[in-house]
């Protein structure tokens, strides 16, 4: 007979469980937590917004929530690229394992690479495919942090990279994005004892949530830190085309860029191709072999059928232009609105957010957190939005609040105003 030693550990008071552990309470890795997995009574920041969501519709029964949070995209990709599934899914040949990509996406992302950057690459040995960018960020650690190296990243920023360097005994150096720097990281200013350790080096523009644009001079310098420094660079370049007043850059355009480093696409926001889960890797061919090493060890590649949709994609980049231009239009109304109420928005260089400087008070009362004027605007105004306190309290609008054309669209805006009006902002 087998035996489970099974005994009562605790009471949680405030939810009247007692909790059972098992064996398994002390198997988990100290990573997630060790023993004690499941029992913190930690919130995470987007845990706390839907909450505060489902408290808001529950005491506004009939009221719409003005969803300026949502950090995806609110339309369908492009007919062009679901007749392309619709169509590829049913052939014999689609079926089956990927590993790390069909030869004619990564031909596909070479060609896009010239067309849109005036980037020139091998497709054999500069390109991988990635089941989205969120995993291909996951990977890198494996391919070059041990115990006790360091990954440099941004702050505020998308932490995977940096949660997967931590697991694998790495440390994490934190630069702040600050908007007297136009949210550049100040890379002359990490000690030189972090330096030493320090293995890679992650960017993100246009950034999220910023919206700060990286220009040419900021690529060469980067360049020149990681040759210094010996460091590679992973620029995760999902809102590279989505610009405003620039033209689209990639980093790999730089000289001496595909020396040090690698670049990620992604299909999600520049197609509308969220939840599709396709990306590529390009950039320096010693890199991408290491990042083919630990993904043929990971997954066994996208569906066909999807990465020949994504070759529909690539090869259309007129439909990248009009989505662009929709948010273009609706970020330029998002800033008017906004400003007359005292915020000091600005059109941002990329991506579809607004990062916004959060108030200190609101009608008399203090909100001395981002985190805090997110839950009062949610609760009070059933205004969605995401609070980011890393580097000071700012608040991100995104311009993909759902809605069905343009007529509806300027409904959601003058109902944004609207909710706005009384309020009294002090900063």
């Amino acid at each position: 007979m087998i035996k489970f030693k099974i005994k009562f550990n605790h009471l949680n008071k405030n939810a009247g469980v007692i909790y059972m552990d098992s064996y398994i309470q002390n198997l988990f890795a100290e990573r997630i937590g060790g023993k004690n997995f499941g029992k913190e009574n930690v919130i995470y920041k987007f845990e706390k917004i839907k909450r505060a969501k489902r408290e808001a519709l529950k005491n506004n029964p009939g009221v719409e929530i003005l969803d300026f949070g949502v950090g995806e995209p609110d339309d369908m990709a492009n007919s062009l690229i679901r007749e392309r599934v619709k169509k590829e899914v049913d052939l014999w040949e689609n079926r089956g394992y990927a590993d790390n990509g069909i030869e004619e996406f990564k031909e596909a992302a070479a060609r896009y690479m010239k067309k849109v950057f005036n980037v020139e690459v091998d497709p054999a040995k500069h390109i991988i495919h990635g089941i989205g960018s969120k995993p291909v960020l996951a990977m890198f650690p494996s391919i070059f942090i041990n115990p006790g190296d360091i990954t440099i990243m941004t702050v505020p920023g998308y932490p995977v990279l940096g949660t997967h360097t931590k697991w694998l005994g790495g440390e994490v150096y934190n630069i702040k994005l600050k908007e007297e720097n136009n949210y550049l990281p100040e890379l002359d200013k990490i000690p030189p004892d972090i330096l030493k350790r320090a293995k890679i080096l992650v960017l993100n523009y246009p950034n999220n949530p910023t919206g700060a644009y990286a220009d040419e001079t900021f690529y060469k310098d980067v360049v020149a830190f990681a040759k210094e420094n010996n460091i590679i660079v992973v620029q995760d370049a999902a809102y590279s085309t989505l610009v405003y007043g620039e033209k689209p850059l990639s980093f790999l355009s730089i000289p001496g860029a595909m020396d040090v480093g690698v670049e990620i696409h992604s299909l999600s926001k520049s197609y509308n191709m969220t939840g599709w889960r396709l990306a590529f890797v390009v950039g320096n061919e010693l890199i991408i072999k290491g990042y083919a090493t630990v993904k043929d060890n990971i997954d066994s590649g996208q569906f066909k059928a999807i990465q020949k949709a994504g070759i529909t994609a690539l090869e259309h980049p007129e439909i990248t232009e009009e989505i662009r231009k929709k948010y273009e239009r609706r970020l330029s109304k998002m800033v008017q609105i906004l400003n007359k109420k005292g915020f000091n928005a600005k059109m941002p260089g990329g991506t579809f957010y607004l990062y916004v400087k959060a108030p200190k008070k609101v009608n008399g009362i203090d909100v001395p957190s981002a985190e805090m004027f997110s839950e009062y605007l949610i609760k009070e105004k059933l205004i969605s939005t995401v609070p980011w306190d890393d580097a000071g309290s700012y608040i991100r609008f995104s311009a993909t609040f759902i809605a069905k054309d343009e007529k509806d669209e300027e409904r959601v805006l003058k109902e944004l105003e609207k909710r706005l009006e009384d309020l009294k902002l002090e900063f």
